[in-house]
């Protein structure tokens, strides 16, 4: 007995790895594509139908399709009509996954081990391996459907099992829960379907007990998305999923008490029991779709006034925008998504930059404390850029993948480090300076207000440098250290001289003077360290180049600490 629940566990877990690996594969080599393809149907919904279908039919993952679909939907940018017609498609999609697998491929398994394995190993770096992973995983799945069968064909006779089976015979509810805990725990109905396709097809389990366990497949399948997408307080994440677990969970819900007649109707249709598992999950998921996608406007207006939008449009003007947790199995989509994030938190240390002199000279307390409260918000975009990122890097990726997700996270250290020179430095000499009622004079405020207008200059080649990976502009940008350590010499050498010839202003506020000086090299050391990653990757030569400073080192140890 034991040792035939280790085999059915095991087959399990093969058949459930492959679906992995297929879907991970072709997320990976396709997702740009079935992303652009999603945003393609949002004019109808028969085109978001067969649209949602075809991902799911390449994804072989109704959850993957419903994750993207609540992403778009959560941006607004998906309509819930549009959303749920994607829902219904990536149900039928599965289906067509299960009529191909059930179909007598055996030969095919060696064939796709094979062919995944040579694509794999011989496309590093490129979508030839990607591809080559799916094909793998769509070997292990047929293996493993051969294994369950194997399995279960000398497991019925045994007394233990049968009396198991037995038991649950006429016990939909159960059945159905088991198949809905095993849909949930695999992230797919397609390995508990073909479990039960192959438990049906060597006689193990009756009709009525196959069908009943298809329709807790369906509802496990439907509670995935509702679980995945319900994280946060956000409702706009939870419409798409709950309006496809009211479908689909509720249709299969009412079918369950009617299970015991439409295993005798459809026995006569189907008298192979694996075709008949096939057939009805085929027929359920259609018959949905046909059933409720005239219905989709009264059901997305239900949505909508169970899970009202509560977000005011600028509540948080502040928070991650562009940090989508769907696009993370696509690392090149990811990525894009966190350099935006990135320059998103680069404009905001920007205008901390722009506003710090004005406030520092102008001893304008409300424009200290807004500074301070927007450095609040770069420390927060700071760690959710930086956890992102480090979810991506989970994945493998390929080298230029790893160099640019090592780039962003090196830009998001400089700006943070940025930031906490402009709150915690500028910005207390500010204060400082309001509280002792001290004023610089006319030549020190203008020697000032001119190396903080240069170290802005080179703040904008900086955020170019980090969208561009141009080499050019990076030692341009690096070629601007010379300016600066002229300008702070210069400003240092005639605040001296203005010491020497005791000009009041200049003896009272020399310490803050000097301070403000340093903290904008410092600034600026931190700016021109998103120059090395660049230069480094470009292959450019070390002459004329600064040795790193602290902000560089910091870059240089960020693939440690990740």
């Amino acid at each position: 007995m034991m040792t035939v629940l280790l085999h059915l566990a095991g087959g399990v877990a093969l058949l459930t790895w492959g679906l992995h690996m297929v879907e991970t594969g072709f997320m990976r080599a396709l997702g740009a594509s079935l992303r652009q393809l999603m945003g393609r149907s949002l004019g109808s919904r028969w085109r978001a139908l067969f649209a949602g279908m075809a991902i799911t039919t390449v994804l072989q993952s109704s959850t993957a399709t419903g994750l993207l679909a609540t992403s778009f939907a959560a941006r607004r940018v998906l309509t819930p009509v549009a959303g749920l017609a994607i829902m219904l498609g990536a149900n039928l999609g599965s289906t067509l996954i299960v009529q191909a697998f059930s179909l007598h491929l055996g030969w095919v398994s060696p064939l796709c081990l094979i062919a995944g394995l040579f694509m794999f190993e011989r496309g590093k770096g490129s979508q030839t391996r990607d591809f080559g992973r799916a094909f793998i995983g769509i070997g292990l799945m047929l293996l493993a459907l051969r294994l369950l069968v194997e399995t279960m064909q000398p497991a019925e006779a045994a007394p233990a099992v049968r009396a198991i089976l037995d038991v649950l015979a006429d016990q939909p509810l159960p059945n159905a829960v088991i198949a809905a805990l095993l849909t949930w725990a695999a992230h797919s109905s397609i390995p508990t379907v073909l479990l039960v396709m192959s438990l049906a097809g060597s006689h193990a389990i009756p009709a009525s007990t196959a069908l009943a366990m298809v329709l807790g497949a369906n509802i496990g399948s439907a509670l995935n998305p509702w679980f995945e997408g319900n994280k946060g307080n956000d409702n706009l994440r939870r419409r798409l999923p709950a309006g496809n677990l009211l479908l689909r969970g509720g249709s299969c819900l009412i079918l369950l008490t009617a299970v015991g007649p439409l295993a005798h109707g459809l026995s006569r249709l189907w008298p192979d029991a694996g075709a008949l598992v096939a057939n009805f999950h085929t027929l359920l998921n259609f018959g949905i779709a046909l059933s409720f996608i005239g219905l989709l406007k009264p059901v997305s207006k239900l949505l909508e006034r169970l899970f009202p939008d509560h977000r005011p449009a600028a509540d948080q003007p502040d928070a991650p925008r562009y940090l989508d947790p769907s696009a993370i199995a696509t690392p090149s989509l990811a990525l894009t998504c966190a350099t935006r994030e990135a320059l998103h938190m680069g404009d905001i240390v920007e205008d901390m930059l722009r506003s710090s002199m004005p406030a520092l000279l102008g001893d304008d307390r409300q424009r200290i404390l807004d500074i301070t409260r927007r450095d609040n918000a770069v420390d927060r975009l700071h760690e959710a850029i930086k956890l992102y990122v480090t979810e991506i890097t989970r994945e493998s990726l390929s080298p230029q993948d790893a160099a640019r997700a090592m780039a962003i996270i090196g830009f998001v250290i400089n700006m943070e480090h940025i930031g906490d020179i402009i709150d915690k430095n500028l910005m207390e000499l500010a204060g400082k300076k309001i509280r002792s009622q001290l004023s610089f004079s006319h030549d020190g405020a203008a020697e000032l207000t001119r190396l903080h207008h240069e170290v802005l200059e080179n703040f904008h080649r900086a955020q170019s440098v980090f969208i561009s990976a141009d080499v050019r502009t990076a030692q341009t940008l690096l070629a601007g250290k010379a300016t600066i350590r002229e300008l702070g010499r210069h400003a240092a050498d005639t605040h001296l001289a203005r010491l020497r010839d005791g000009v009041p202003e200049s003896i009272a506020s020399s310490s803050l003077h000097l301070d403000v000086l340093r903290d904008l090299r410092r600034i600026h050391s931190h700016i021109c360290a998103i120059a090395y990653p660049v230069l480094e990757q470009g292959g450019a030569p070390d002459e004329g180049r600064a040795r790193p400073n602290e902000a560089g080192k910091t870059w240089q140890g960020v693939a440690g600490r990740v």
